[in-house]
């Protein structure tokens, strides 16, 4: 069985152009966040899927680069450019990562991923409810089960975000949300890349712990804003979007 991370990664996203390959430490997001999640001892690959847009060719000379194995397909369509990605490396199990979340924590990943092999789960994610920070959602599920959600639903807003189909309609699927422990529940802090402060708040968060510590965790980044709240002043005015 084949399981497989596909990073949803583009540089015209609305709010921030070219966010997945704005620099920290010297390096791109998009690398750092890859870089982070090839940590993984459960994962089989890595998949960037990105599009066919020209703006694009920037991210998949990035791959290249690092030897990071790429896949272009729709802007607007992400659930099928995710599934052609998923597909296209044969894989079996996708897990969901997007490129706004750079410091991504492979262990959250393993953990996640070991629940699912070992019960009998259609969806499993970290984020249906939101209880570890914004910025380590992690979602899994199969390419079978997806290119099943690409057959029964046209919603553009389903088509848009990939896999929301499953825990919406979860008199359809079996789904389980992990949530934090009490070290890790800290939903109100946000780590997520969608707008210039979020840019700034990420790259002290890897400026003061990256050096050090290259393989830092959840629990790390928590301690590190913890102890810099002035750093939090990025974020505040922020309105997300709600799925």
């Amino acid at each position: 069985m084949k399981k497989v991370a596909t990073i949803e990664a583009r540089m015209t996203s609305t709010r921030l152009p070219g966010k997945v390959l704005m620099e920290a430490c010297g390096k791109p997001m998009l690398e750092l966040m890859i870089e982070r999640v090839r940590r993984s001892k459960l994962l089989d690959d890595v998949v960037v899927a990105t599009t066919t847009n020209r703006e694009d060719d920037k991210v998949v000379a990035m791959c290249d680069r690092i030897g990071c194995t790429y896949y272009r397909g729709s802007e607007d369509d992400v659930l099928l450019r995710v599934l052609e990605a998923a597909q296209s490396v044969s894989a079996d199990v996708i897990v969901e990562l997007t490129g706004d979340c750079p410091c991504i924590d492979w262990r959250h990943i393993d953990y996640l991923l070991k629940y699912y092999l070992e019960h009998d789960y259609d969806f499993v994610a970290n984020n249906t409810e939101q209880t570890f920070p914004d910025g380590f959602d992690i979602r899994i599920f199969s390419t079978k089960e997806l290119a099943r959600v690409n057959a029964a639903t046209k919603d553009l807003k389903d088509h848009e975000h990939v896999s929301i189909y499953f825990p919406n309609n979860q008199d359809r699927f079996k789904c389980y949300n992990w949530c934090a422990d009490k070290e890790e529940r800290r939903p109100e802090y946000e780590v997520t890349l969608d707008e210039q402060g979020d840019y700034e708040l990420i790259k002290r968060i890897f400026e003061g712990l990256y050096p050090n510590n290259p393989d830092f965790k959840c629990s790390e980044v928590i301690k590190f804003l913890d102890g810099h709240q002035n750093l939090l002043q990025y974020v505040t005015d922020i309105k997300r979007t709600q799925l």
